[in-house]
């Protein structure tokens, strides 16, 4: 199959946004050298370095730092590490990194622990959701998840035991992002010492600075631009569109490695099904790859991966120098008539087609083949709508109501939700008796907000004592709280594994069935012993069930 792209580096279509930075002065001509650097050279020569005196700087005299620096010029793991430098982290303060993936706060995180020195969990750490890898007395760098930091304001409404946060890749927009950066901004007025790192490599620096700029300190914010990528990223366009991206995505990562030199190549694509169904491609493709041609090994990546399985192909890995970029992503909606959610595949935005252009050029220069035509690009949106404007918002105004935060109309979002789906949220939760006819929280409002899980599952919890069924409750929401409980082991026959499946298959509906799953449960010592019976593995997170234990808020943002 011959494939018709626009040649790297000639006169044709490219990203603008991408080939300015091969004439910015900031690239580096070896990956083979840098790879050879010490740790402290490497960190030297990243785009960041030469900007380490001016944040600083701001950090010492402005409280809202809003940071735009391209992808891989290293702002998320060096200026966690400035500051800590700087003293930030003093007499036991700690300095925080929000991410909105977990594999990003996983990965990022090791990777900044080897540059400390230290031991991953020691000095530098992570919290992800069932996972906390730090140490309450020693962690001093903690990267996790916005939602984590999120929840922590439930314990300790102004974050005390922070001196600065970081909330990175801003313009993803994802609702805890949002709702973090406006209950930072009324944290800030109760704790002006509070230093906040706003940071995005496509990220609407003046609407940011806008919605920062307080009329009683007007000079508390600013902007800091980081110019240069590392390496340059060329970018190249089908010439025509493809009715099948999943299919072209493996031909063009077959021809990659047929043609290209050597280098790992990053596929996005929107989710699971489509992840698998590419790796069948390249796997019926395998067996005619010629002795000579570099080897090559196929990996998934989507969050029904376990963490272990995620960092195996982590998206940080030195070795990525393609990309290739479906040119779509699934994003959640929500009708707020039909009281119904759903995932849609839509275009993506040009701020995402940036930032996954930008993984190519992080330890070399690279390429990105993006499978659709160069005049697709130009109609595409700038960014997502953010999860705010467009998903359910029960659980984010319970949880802001524990907070203390009664009048959302006052609350500084972000992005407004809109007005209808904020009514069908409270008439929710006023008819489930979380929300009294004053607008605040009933007791059981406040248990409910507390706990991690969605609000329908969280009530369930709490009234399942009434009918002397709590065992069995807790067992059924933590195997919805996690994905695939049931596992298909690599190579066993998917019909027999349907009929082990089977097995566990109740009448009364899904819930039942995970319970019999969990109860009875499938030995995992068959797959230790390497028994050639093909059985369906039943994955049961065992701390799942311990994150189910509330934790009472101690204050309220009520003094706010």
């Amino acid at each position: 199959m011959s494939l018709k792209f626009w040649k790297p580096g000639t006169a044709g279509p490219g990203s603008n946004l991408d080939r300015a930075t091969e004439v910015e002065g900031n690239v580096v001509p070896s990956a083979p050298l840098y790879a050879s650097l010490s740790i402290q050279s490497q960190r030297e020569r990243l785009p960041i370095f030469k900007h380490r005196e001016k944040l600083l700087y701001c950090a010492e005299n402005y409280g809202v730092i809003i940071v735009v620096g391209q992808t891989g010029c290293g702002k998320t793991t060096q200026l966690p590490q400035y500051l800590f430098e700087a003293g930030w982290a003093a007499e036991g303060s700690v300095i925080a990194c929000t991410q909105p993936r977990r594999v990003a706060a996983t990965s990022v995180a090791t990777r900044v622990a080897a540059e400390v020195g230290t031991v991953l969990g020691d000095e530098v750490g992570y919290t992800i959701r069932f996972e906390d890898v730090s140490n309450k007395e020693r962690t001093r760098i903690l990267y996790m998840t916005d939602g984590m930091l999120f929840r922590e304001t439930l314990v300790d409404p102004l974050l005390s035991r922070y001196s600065a946060i970081m909330i990175d890749e801003v313009h993803e927009r994802s609702i805890y992002t949002d709702l973090l950066l406006g209950v930072l901004k009324k944290i800030r007025r109760k704790r002006p010492s509070l230093r906040l790192v706003v940071s995005s490599a496509t990220l609407d620096a003046t609407a940011f600075l806008n919605y920062f700029t307080d009329p009683m300190a007007p000079n508390d914010a600013t902007i800091v631009s980081l110019e240069g990528r590392m390496y340059p990223v060329e970018v190249a366009y089908l010439q025509a569109p493809t009715p099948d991206y999943v299919r072209m995505a493996a031909q063009v990562s077959w021809n990659v490695n047929l043609q290209q030199g050597p280098g790992d190549i990053l596929v996005f694509l929107t989710g699971r099904e489509e992840i698998d169904r590419c790796l069948e491609e390249l796997s019926e493709m395998i067996p005619t790859l010629p002795k000579t041609a570099p080897r090559l090994v196929p990996l998934a990546l989507h969050a029904g991966m376990s963490t272990d399985e995620q960092l195996k192909a982590s998206v940080t890995i030195d070795g990525i120098k393609y990309v290739i970029d479906c040119g779509f992503v699934k994003i959640r909606t929500y009708n707020p008539t039909t009281a119904l959610a759903s995932l849609s595949t839509v275009p993506t935005s040009v701020a995402s087609a940036t930032q996954r252009a930008g993984r190519a050029g992080r330890t070399s220069p690279g390429v990105c083949y993006r499978l659709y035509p160069s005049s697709v690009f130009e109609t595409l949106p700038y960014s997502t709508p953010p999860e705010a404007t467009r998903v359910d918002m029960t659980t984010p105004i319970l949880q802001l109501k524990s907070l203390g935060i009664d009048d959302l109309m006052r609350f500084e979002w972000v992005s407004a939700p809109p007005a209808e789906i904020v009514l069908r949220a409270l008439e929710g939760l006023v008819a489930a008796g979380m929300v009294g006819e004053d607008g605040r929280l009933s007791p059981m409002g406040q248990k409910v907000a507390e706990c991690p899980v969605e609000v329908g599952i969280a009530r369930m919890l709490f009234n399942s004592a009434d009918h002397k069924c709590g065992e069995e409750i807790l067992t059924i929401a933590a195997m919805t709280a996690v994905q695939d409980v049931f596992i298909i082991p690599e190579g066993a026959p998917g019909a027999l594994a349907e009929l082990e499946r089977r097995k566990f298959t109740a009448e009364e509906g899904d819930h039942l069935t995970l319970l019999n799953g969990a109860c009875f449960g499938i030995r995992l010592e068959k797959a230790k012993r390497k028994e050639t019976q093909p059985t369906m593995l039943l994955h049961v997170m065992s701390d799942v069930k311990s994150s189910f234990h509330s934790v009472p808020a101690q204050k309220i943002y009520a003094a706010l």
